[in-house]
């Protein structure tokens, strides 16, 4: 009899519920949210569920975009390109809308060109950002051509 008391209590004793992982929470986009980090790509992906190459092809210098307000106007810097990119953005109705994106021209060689070209796809499109587990905000923008995620960097 004391057998199956002890038999009892360890099979109960090991089928404590674990925690349910936390679904990550949508956070509504602000150009305060936006400023209070600098955003780090971390994942970039076409249609086809296949990494964009062009925007991996240095890992010590990834695309950050940072985001700033000078004198009331909003912009968004392009970080780690080959020529000095910056655009205009507003918040409207928590939807991020990125303007014409202002570079310069310098002539660069492969494969910083084509890191150029890829990164200006990238920041069009539609912005979310989710709180994670860790409670760090991770920024995605979805467009017609891939999905990118970034990781928040604290300023």
């Amino acid at each position: 009899m004391m057998a199956s008391v002890l038999a009892v209590g360890t099979l109960t004793a090991g089928c404590q519920t674990t925690p349910s992982v936390t679904a990550p929470v949508e956070q509504t986009i602000t150009p305060n949210l936006l400023q209070s980090y600098n955003w780090q790509l971390v994942d970039a992906k076409g249609t086809n569920n296949v990494k964009v190459p062009q925007l991996f092809f240095d890992l010590n210098n990834p695309l950050i975009l940072e985001f700033t307000n000078e004198n009331g106007n909003n912009f968004v810097s392009l970080l780690n390109t080959c020529n000095n990119m910056a655009a205009g953005y507003k918040v409207v109705n928590g939807n991020v809308q990125v303007g014409n994106i202002r570079s310069t021209r310098m002539p660069c060689p492969e494969p910083q060109a084509s890191f150029d070209k890829a990164v200006v796809d990238t920041v069009k499109g539609k912005y979310s950002i989710s709180i994670i587990a860790n409670n760090y905000p991770v920024l995605t923008i979805t467009n017609a051509y891939q999905v990118a995620s970034f990781k928040a960097i604290p300023k």
